[in-house]
């Protein structure tokens, strides 16, 4: 399983490790961005950062355990929110880190930008985990 370290020698993160490192023979997923569209394809609370956030957690939930794996096993993520201000962007962290994402604590890159793929999209998460009790195959 996976160890999450912090580095003693660097400021200590808010709710996030500095490293990841996963054995050999562990099975990984890698994850396309999970985004705020619920299961019709309807943006989820348009102009609200924290109920995308919300729907974009639960999404890529559903993801995860669809592959055999959950939000606690993810090693690595990636945080967009289309925002220009720091206020934005912990209004969205703060989601991400009452999740089950923050029980690793993953690394994670939390990141403004100015568009994202969908009309209204304020939030998206990409990410890495590992698929508890499978062995990596073997080539």
């Amino acid at each position: 399983m996976a160890q999450h370290r912090t580095v003693p020698a660097l400021f200590p993160p808010p709710g996030y490790a500095h490293t990841a490192v996963v054995e050999a023979g562990e099975r990984l997923v890698f994850l396309a961005g999970s985004v705020p569209l619920d299961a019709d394809g309807k943006l989820a609370g348009p102009g609200d950062f924290t109920a995308q956030a919300r729907q974009v957690l639960a999404n890529l939930e559903t993801a995860l355990a669809a592959v055999g794996s959950g939000l606690p096993q993810v090693v690595a993520s990636t945080v967009y929110v289309v925002a220009d201000e720091p206020a934005r962007l912990s209004e969205v962290w703060d989601v991400v880190n009452s999740s089950a994402l923050a029980e690793g604590p993953h690394t994670s890159t939390l990141l403004g930008v100015s568009c994202l793929g969908y009309t209204g999209q304020l939030v998206e998460i990409t990410a890495t985990a590992v698929v508890p009790g499978v062995p990596a195959v073997e080539g």
